[in-house]
């Protein structure tokens, strides 16, 4: 899987990709491939306040469920509705369409915890 330059990664296997003021958040390929079969997203309406580092919703696959984290702060604008009828789209699509949220940043957001393409995939090649 290319994992896009343009986009910033956290440990947890969500990436963000900024343009602007508003941010696109979504699980990683990695994260897909180790769900397994994603069969339901639970995620927030828009308005909702997430947080850096706090869980903002789930996804459920045959295997189990797992919290997705916030890689950084700001107000839900919209979330992917097509999620709702097509979970499956996050294991076809995951860095694409199958975006989860977008996000009107907060003015002081802090970009420097996320990783680059390339410390994001260092990091996967050496996780246990």
């Amino acid at each position: 899987m290319n994992y896009p330059e343009d986009y910033r990664y956290t440990k947890q296997h969500e990436w963000v990709h900024v343009a602007g003021s508003t941010a696109t958040v979504g699980i990683t390929d990695h994260a897909q491939q180790e769900l397994g079969d994603i069969v339901y997203v639970d995620l927030p309406k828009p308005g909702t306040k997430v947080e850096k580092g706090k869980s903002f919703g789930s996804v459920e696959s045959v295997k189990a469920v797992s919290d997705i984290y916030a890689p950084i702060s700001g107000e839900v604008l919209e979330m992917n509705e097509g999620l709702a009828t097509a979970p499956e789209k996050l294991n076809e699509d995951p860095h694409k369409s199958a975006w989860l949220i977008k996000l009107k940043l907060d003015g002081n957001a802090d970009f420097s915890h996320l990783l680059s393409a390339a410390d994001y995939q260092m990091y996967i090649g050496t996780e246990s």
